[in-house]
Formats: structure tokens, C-alpha cells, sequence
């Protein structure tokens, strides 16, 4: 991933990040400490779907191996002041 200072971003503007976000991510480091990461809308857009897709992937797998309760939220309260 690509790096420039926030000090630089300062100075140019965008500019300073323009030639780079065709690459990909970039990461801006503010004090010798990574702190933002700038990214297209389309790769913004990307990630957040690869995301909704692990969580419901995530999800059906708890629904398979029987990690998913269902009931009223009374018994799922119950369930829980059980300890089970």
C-alpha cells in the first residue's frame, strides 16, 4: 500500500494523493504513525460488499452447526439469566 505524509497532503492538497489512489489504497501517516487510508468509492463500494458477504457467510455457518437460538425475547432473556 502506498504511503505519503499528512504533511504532504497539507502542502499539495488531493494532488498529493492523485497519482497514487490508481494504484490502490493510500495510507496517510501523520507523526511516523500510519492514521488514515484513502480509497476510491469503487474500491469503497467493493469492500463493503466482500463484507456483507463474509458476515452472512459467518452467519450461516453458525445457523449449521446450531449456534443460532430462536424464540420470543422473553425466552431468549430467560435463557440467559439460566446461564444456558
Amino acid at each position: 500500500m502506498n504511503a505519503v505524509a499528512a504533511q504532504e497532503i497539507k502542502r499539495r492538497g488531493i494532488a498529493a494523493v492523485d497519482s497514487l489512489i490508481a494504484q490502490g489504497p493510500v495510507r496517510i501517516v501523520k507523526s511516523n504513525r500510519p492514521r488514515y487510508v484513502i480509497m476510491t468509492d469503487a474500491d469503497y463500494e467493493t469492500m463493503l460488499g466482500d463484507l456483507a458477504e463474509a458476515r452472512l457467510a459467518a452467519s450461516e455457518a453458525d445457523v449449521k452447526v446450531g449456534r443460532v437460538r430462536r424464540g420470543t425475547a422473553a425466552q431468549l432473556i430467560r435463557e440467559l439469566h439460566k446461564g444456558g
